[in-house]
């Protein structure tokens, strides 16, 4: 069944007149003499000199609005991962490993892999701000980040979760696997102490661990690990009795 106008015209013929009042163009390739086949509708009577300058130009255009197109595509896909991007670090930012820790509760909920999540604070942190300013502060935030991401498999997520909190979720990891291996963090963490300026000082930090189970919303899965990271915290603050 064809396509008709208003006047029953054949769509075909319509778009033949279209194409030469506008002067749509033809690459030579396309337009080639002898060549039986209508190109867009146009016979090779039609394929005047002019018509083929036209057709050319046009298919320019067409290359240039694509190489366009892909330029802006290629520049949303970096504003889109650089709003994923903590400010300070070259981690996730919360909102994004939020994100992520849903991906991984879903893929674990679907196959029965394990995963868990690891919740680290830096202790500390207030009084190095304190006594030696913002900059040395970021110094340790960026610090702890690269000992995290030299630590984990490409398959496992980092990010900062705001201050000097940061989680990593670990896939194909169940609580023990996971505790093991933060401990494991933990110690590459702390093994050389942070240089800036004149001053050293050691880094230390407390970690909570949680098992991603399906039963567990996001933000619970975050709350109980930053819960177990409160509790490790607050013992390794007791001084023993002489």
């Amino acid at each position: 069944m064809k396509i008709t106008g208003a006047r029953t015209e054949p769509f075909s013929a319509i778009r033949k007149r279209a194409l030469v009042h506008a002067g749509a163009q033809a690459t030579a390739a396309q337009v080639q003499a002898g060549d039986s086949a209508a190109f867009l509708g146009l016979s090779e009577a039609d394929l005047t000199p002019t018509v083929q300058g036209a057709l050319k130009t046009l298919l320019t255009e067409i290359d240039d609005l694509r190489g366009e197109v892909g330029r802006l595509k290629a520049r949303l896909a970096e504003v889109e991962g650089l709003a994923d991007r903590d400010a300070l670090t070259p981690l996730l930012n919360r909102r994004a490993l939020m994100r992520e820790l849903s991906r991984i509760r879903t893929f674990a909920q679907r196959y029965g892999s394990p995963a868990s999540l690891v919740y680290f604070d830096l202790d500390g942190f207030k009084a190095v701000n304190d006594r030696y300013g913002h900059a040395a502060g970021d110094a340790c935030l960026c610090a702890v980040a690269e000992r995290l991401t030299a630590n984990l498999r490409e398959s496992d997520i980092v990010g900062r979760m705001g201050g000097d909190e940061f989680a990593v979720i670990l896939v194909q990891a169940d609580l023990a696997t996971a505790e093991a291996k933060a401990k494991a963090l933990a110690g590459a963490i702390e093994a050389t102490p942070i240089r800036f300026g004149e001053w050293t000082a050691p880094l230390h930090v407390s970690y909570g661990v949680r098992e991603i189970t399906p039963d567990a919303e996001p933000e619970a899965l975050v709350a109980a690990a930053d819960a177990a990271m409160f509790v490790r915290k607050r013992g390794a603050r007791i001084v023993p009795p002489r």
